[in-house]
């Protein structure tokens, strides 16, 4: 790059996502289950008080605003490293400096690392001593589950905080605060914004605020003034915008869909579930939303009388996760087909439900002794176990026993029905009864 280049670079403004990131708690928009007045969180911020933390949840939340927030208030020398592009030595020279700074200055040291699941367990193990004594506190910042992506000696050091997308109100009031902000936004000029079309590009954006603000600048920029100098941003231009075609849908119109599918999973109509499936995605609907449904309906409306359709709609929420869309609708798809054309039981659902009414409303008694651990020493001396029957001992592998908490042995849950492979389960309780 020579130096004309550069001045030409230098020149151009940041992207409107950055130019409106938010500069105190005041203007951050979201998370109040964390950030909202009185919270823990906003607490030690405001107090500079934090002390080493996960924040956890998808793109453009407000995960690395919030830390800049943090950056900006805090005492403490604040150092910024991405798991991506930074090693082991990078980490030690962080460490380094941290150390000295603390002996000679008193200064504590705030470390943020972006992509923070990234990063191997050698490097983790490298920053655990210094979590430990103090050394540094830790911000990591990550769209993946810690649980599942991070070591366990990191998370165990750590507060988690799980942060939401955001909802369409929420992006939508960034959007209209970067059209109204003078100094950081399009304030200065003359813009006029459909209510649809603004409600198209928070919807579709699924609440990532960055991304709405790139086609929000991506129109205003490439949006030609008419006579009167005006900008006009219509439905047809947020569209092109957003880089999704935009299917008519209000939010009463939305849950109304939503209700058309989940009915006509529960009733075996596999077209229409599809029909209705190909509609809420086009319209910009979270497919893992979908996704969640057909787990429940293949819980609750299938159940025992096909245990496959589980299965299967399991199996669809992880090809989402894994592969995404639009190669995910087909996995998913498959799953519906299956929920439809299964035969239909509600019998867990009336099981769960019944237990749970029961351990809500009858007290905890005491385990029946022939029930109760044996696995410690001393058990016997107790009674632990007197009188059980081991089941593989007896023909069939099965043996009439009382199983049931203290008040509760003529209570019966699950009452298999006779569709699907619930038909064999009658048959074999039948069978158990009349072995007894």
């Amino acid at each position: 790059m020579d130096l004309f280049d550069m001045a030409a670079s230098m020149s151009q403004p940041s992207p409107l996502a950055d130019r409106m990131r938010p500069r105190n708690l005041s203007e951050f928009i979201g998370q109040s289950h964390i950030v909202g007045p009185g919270k823990l969180l906003r607490r030690a911020i405001e107090a500079d008080r934090l002390t080493s933390s996960i924040f956890y949840g998808p793109p453009g939340c407000g995960k690395t605003t919030l830390a800049s927030i943090i950056a900006s208030r805090t005492s403490a020398c604040f150092v910024q490293l991405n798991a991506v592009t930074s090693g082991v030595a990078d980490v030690r020279d962080v460490l380094k400096q941290a150390e000295d700074r603390r002996r000679y200055s008193g200064q504590a040291t705030l470390l943020l690392l972006d992509e923070c699941h990234r990063w191997s367990k050698a490097q983790s193990d490298s920053i655990l001593p210094a979590i430990e004594k103090g050394i540094i506190r830790f911000i990591g910042s990550t769209t993946e589950n810690p649980m599942i992506a991070m070591t366990p000696a990191i998370v165990s050091r750590c507060r988690v905080f799980t942060f939401y997308p955001l909802s369409d109100a929420d992006v939508l009031q960034a959007m209209h605060a970067a059209l109204k902000d003078r100094e950081r936004g399009f304030g200065d000029m003359r813009i006029e914004a459909d209510a649809d079309a603004m409600a198209h590009v928070a919807r579709v954006a699924g609440g990532d605020v960055r991304s709405a603000l790139n086609a929000l600048e991506l129109a205003v920029l490439t949006t030609p003034a008419d006579a009167d100098g005006v900008i006009h941003l219509t439905l047809s231009v947020a569209e092109e915008s957003i880089q999704k075609p935009m299917l008519a849908c209000d939010e009463s119109l939305y849950y109304d869909m939503l209700s058309a599918f989940c009915k006509s999973l529960r009733g075996s109509d596999s077209d229409a579930a599809l029909a209705w499936f190909a509609r809420l995605i086009y319209a910009g609907v979270d497919p893992r939303l979908l996704a969640r449904r057909m787990i429940v309906h293949a819980s609750e409306d299938v159940g025992m009388a096909n245990p496959q359709a589980l299965v299967m709609a399991v199996s669809a929420m992880e090809a989402l996760e894994h592969i995404g869309m639009p190669e995910a609708r087909i996995p998913m798809a498959e799953a519906i087909i299956a929920i439809c054309e299964s035969p239909k039981s509600d019998s867990v659902i009336k099981a769960v439900s019944a237990a749970f009414a029961d351990a809500e409303k009858e007290r905890i008694r005491s385990v029946p002794v022939h029930l109760r651990d044996t696995h410690y020493q001393g058990a016997s001396r107790m009674g632990s176990g007197d009188g059980y029957l081991y089941p593989h001992d007896f023909p069939g592998h099965y043996v009439k026993q009382e199983y049931m908490p203290e008040g509760l042995q003529d209570r019966h849950y699950y009452m298999p029905t006779e569709m699907g492979g619930e038909a064999e389960i009658r048959a074999r309780r039948k069978g158990r009864e009349k072995q007894a």
